[in-house]
C-alpha cells in the first residue's frame, strides 16, 4: 500500500500441537493447497477450542498470498485457534465460501473484501448468524458500512499518493498504472492515487493470471507509446513481467511496484526496480486471525472503529540489505 503500530500477542510456553495447513496449488512460489485448508495449533495451554476461518480472493500463482498465509497460519499457532483458509478470485465463489464457513459454525470469519457489493450480502449474513468478521487487505474505506468489526491494511490511495509524489519528483511525466485484475478496489485506488499526484498516469488493464500475456500487452504498449517514462506495477510477480517487457522493447523507463516477493526484493537490490511500496501482507494476516481470537477470548476491538495500517512501506536501495532476508522468508 503511514504506520499504525501493531500489538504482538505472544504464545505462552512450548507449542503443543503441530500446524498444518493444506492451501490451493500456486506456482511462482505458491504453496501447495486444496479448496479448503484446515491449519489446527495449540499454544501454551492447549487448544483455544475457537475455529476461525480465512477466505480470500488469491489469484493461483500469485506469490503475494503466501505471504498472507504465513501470517495467519502463524497466529493460529500462537493463540491456539483451529484455521480454515479457502480462496477464490471470482466475486460470487468468494461469496459462497463466506456462506460455507457460515454453515459450518466457525467462531470467527477474516476475509479480504475486495468486491464490496458482491460480498455485502454473505457478510451481513455473518452478522445475522452471530459470527464476528473482520476484513483485511481490500476494502478499507467500505469495511465499517459492511459490518465488519475491523479491518487490517494498507491505505490504497495514500500508497498511489506516495508513488505518484516520488515520481514526480524525479521528472516523470507519463507513468503507465498496471491493473491485473479488473474490478478491484484496492487496484483502482492505487492507480487514482498516482493520477492525483501526477496528471499524466495511464492505466492499462492486463490479465494478471497469465504471464505471458501481460509481457505481451506491456511490450507492444511500450512500442507503440514511447513517452511512457515510467511503469507502476500493482503486485511483485506482474513487476517481473514487466522486466521482460522493458528488455524486450528496449525500453529505458523507470520500473516501480506496489508489495514484494523475494525476486521482486532481489530486482530492488540489483537495481532494476527502484522501489515497492510494501502493504506488509504477512501483518495482514496475522493480525487479521489474532484480532478476532482477541476479540472471541476478552471482547478487545483494535483500531477503534478505524482501520489498523500496515503501509505504505518503501522498500528501496536505502533499506533492501535489511529487508530482503525478511523475503526469502515469507515474512516480509
Amino acid at each position: 500500500m503511514t504506520f499504525v503500530s501493531l500489538r504482538k500477542v505472544a504464545a505462552a510456553g512450548a507449542v503443543a500441537a503441530t500446524l498444518a495447513l493444506a492451501l490451493t496449488a500456486c506456482s511462482g512460489g505458491g504453496a501447495a493447497q486444496t479448496g479448503n485448508g484446515d491449519a489446527k495449533a495449540a499454544g501454551g495451554n492447549g487448544s483455544s477450542g475457537y475455529k476461525i476461518a480465512m477466505i480470500t480472493h488469491e489469484t493461483p500463482g500469485d506469490t503475494f498470498w503466501d505471504k498472507i498465509r504465513a501470517g495467519a497460519q502463524q497466529a493460529a499457532k500462537d493463540t491456539g485457534v483451529t484455521l480454515t483458509y479457502s480462496n477464490d478470485p471470482q466475486a460470487d465463489k468468494q461469496a459462497q465460501l463466506i456462506q460455507t464457513a457460515i454453515d459450518s459454525k466457525v467462531d470467527g470469519i477474516a476475509t479480504t473484501l475486495v468486491t464490496p457489493d458482491a460480498l455485502a450480502g454473505s457478510v451481513a449474513a455473518a452478522k445475522k448468524a452471530g459470527i464476528p468478521l473482520v476484513g483485511f487487505n481490500s476494502g478499507i474505506d467500505q469495511f465499517k458500512q459492511l459490518g465488519a468489526l475491523m479491518y487490517f491494511g494498507s491505505d490504497e490511495n495514500l500508497a498511489g499518493n506516495t508513488v505518484g509524489e516520488k515520481l514526480a519528483a524525479e521528472g516523470i511525466k507519463h507513468p503507465l498504472c498496471v491493473i491485473q485484475a479488473a474490478g478491484s478496489v484496492a487496484l483502482e485506488a492505487r492507480c487514482t492515487g498516482v493520477k492525483e499526484k501526477l496528471a499524466g498516469t495511464e492505466n492499462i488493464q492486463v490479465n494478471g493470471s497469465d504471464d505471458s500475456a501481460v509481457v505481451s500487452s506491456l511490450q507492444a504498449k511500450l512500442t507503440q507509446d514511447p513517452s511512457i517514462d515510467a511503469i507502476v506495477t500493482l503486485g511483485a510477480p506482474i513487476a517481473l513481467d514487466a522486466i521482460k517487457a522493458q528488455a524486450q522493447d528496449g525500453s529505458k523507463s523507470k520500473l516501480v511496484t506496489f508489495d514484494l516477493n523475494a525476486d521482486a526484493a532481489q530486482a530492488i537490490k540489483d537495481g532494476k526496480i527502484e522501489f515497492s511500496i510494501d502493504q506488509q501482507p504477512y501483518v495482514q494476516g496475522y493480525m487479521a486471525v489474532t484480532s478476532l481470537f482477541l476479540y472471541l477470548k476478552n471482547g478487545n476491538d483494535i483500531g477503534g472503529g478505524k482501520a489498523v495500517l500496515t503501509g505504505p512501506s518503501i522498500v528501496d536501495s536505502s533499506n533492501i540489505d535489511k529487508i530482503l532476508p525478511f523475503t526469502k522468508k515469507n515474512t516480509r
